[in-house]
């Protein structure tokens, strides 16, 4: 007997972020994925608008990985009245724990500073949630390992297998009935740098996949050669590199990267600062599960040898103050907010600073408007000009590129009934669209944010 079994793009469908896909099936509702919109303001909107289901009625969640677009709404459905399981992998609950605590309490100071900075349209201006919204979440977590059916309903189970995108990452097989739908989360590279690479999953009915480099390859560099390039030149005029970073992944690359180096003579040896409290915590949470990584226990004391961790908010106020020569390591890795903003403030203006951006830039941040080339930004309520270099390393991406997400998907046996790309910018998702129908001849469609798409069920 067939079923009602329909999927709905809640976010994450036109734009990279805000993660959240509703699957319905069998009388149960269970959400892939529950991330905050970044960027643009009217995406940024999005996040206190209701969800269009009663949140009593979502059985539960899963989660792919801790990245902020995938968890930071979780908050919310504590006051909505949740009541459900939140499924993950160890490492996405230690991370997302973290995440979640720095995120809240990021965003009630931000409240306060501008309350007290008068530069809100909001009066007063109030935090999307706070850190009793996160503690009220927490409990709902419950921890899986990969490779294992979780059986969450008499005709419902998922596994994990890994992605290889950051730490704790993983795809979702999720089975309805007889029906299997693929969510990849974040595609991580083929051959990553600190993690192990992503598994093979060969069969899906419905496949929903990233496209967020889906219209590019990523230049084939040497990452280490790039970097001391840049860190040389810099130092050469007495300026400091300045790398916003995300907290979890690519901070540890980086910090992989600079310890390689220095230990080369590659590099002067120049301080490295982590300025980044959730950056700190994050790195030592590697030590905790080193099947999920490929870094062995010298690799993982040298990420934090020579590196001053900057936890202290006045020893950050401090640092921001200081323009000797010097590596500073600052989230958040698209300038959306985090300690990095207080180093552009003054950093951006001087020419011989130069700031790398090591990640995706969604539209909208401060990240994609240097990366675009912008003239001058606006930070706490001003105009900032931008005399200082930038530079893009998106090589050391750590989501797929368009050969890499072609190269996984010809690993699935048979053609799926439908893909649906989300997670992309409009350009990067159609170009993903046109590969996929010439390379592999699926039927495919890119996700439009709020659709309700019903599928086949067999059983």
């Amino acid at each position: 007997m067939a079923s009602k079994f329909s999927i709905q793009f809640l976010g994450g469908a036109g734009t990279v972020t805000g993660s959240k896909f509703l699957v319905r099936f069998d009388g149960h509702n269970v959400m892939v994925d529950c991330g905050m919109f970044q960027g643009l303001k009217n995406l940024r909107e999005l996040n206190r608008a209701p969800l269009p289901i009663d949140v009593r009625e979502l059985d539960s969640v899963i989660l792919t990985h801790a990245h902020l677009d995938h968890t930071g709404h979780l908050p919310l459905l504590a006051g909505a009245g949740f009541k459900g399981k939140i499924y993950c992998s160890e490492p996405t609950f230690e991370l997302s724990e973290i995440i979640l605590r720095d995120t809240a309490k990021i965003q009630e100071e931000d409240a306060l500073h501008a309350n007290q900075g008068g530069y809100s349209k909001h009066n007063p201006a109030l935090p999307l949630y706070g850190t009793r919204d996160v503690e009220k979440i927490l409990p709902h977590f419950e921890v899986k390992p990969p490779h294992q059916w979780i059986q969450i309903a008499p005709r419902i189970k998922f596994r994990f297998q890994l992605s290889g995108h950051i730490l704790g990452s993983v795809f979702i097989e999720l089975d309805c009935g007889d029906e299997r739908i693929v969510f990849s989360g974040d595609l991580g590279r083929k051959h990553p740098l600190t993690l192990n690479p992503p598994a093979q999953i060969e069969n899906a009915d419905y496949v929903v996949i990233e496209s967020t480099y889906g219209d590019r390859k990523h230049p084939r560099e040497d990452l280490f050669d790039r970097f001391a390039k840049i860190i040389s030149e810099t130092v050469k005029k007495g300026g400091q590199v300045l790398i916003p970073c995300f907290a979890v992944g690519r901070t540890q690359d980086i910090l992989h990267i600079l310890a390689r180096l220095k230990s080369a003579g590659s590099i002067p040896d120049l301080p490295i600062y982590l300025d980044s409290p959730m950056a700190i915590r994050t790195t030592r949470v590697f030590d905790r599960f080193p099947t999920w990584h490929k870094l062995g226990p010298e690799d993982l004391e040298n990420l934090e040898r020579g590196v001053t961790m900057v936890s202290d908010s006045e020893a950050s106020k401090q640092l921001q103050k200081d323009d000797r020569p010097a590596i500073v390591i600052a989230g958040s890795g698209m300038m959306a907010g985090g300690r990095i903003l207080s180093h552009a403030f003054t950093k951006l203006q001087e020419p011989k600073n130069t700031f790398i951006l090591v990640g995706f830039q969604a539209a909208g941040t401060l990240g994609r408007f240097l990366r675009d080339g912008s003239d001058e930004v606006k930070m706490f309520g001003k105009y900032v000009p931008v005399n200082a270099r930038i530079e893009e390393i998106s090589s050391l991406s750590a989501h797929a590129d368009q050969s890499e997400i072609i190269d996984w998907l010809k690993g699935f046996t048979k053609p799926p009934k439908k893909a649906f790309i989300v997670h992309g910018e409009p350009h990067s998702a159609d170009a993903l669209r046109v590969r996929i129908k010439d390379s592999l001849g699926w039927p495919v469609l890119v996700a439009v944010m709020s659709d309700q798409v019903s599928l086949e069920s067999g059983g």
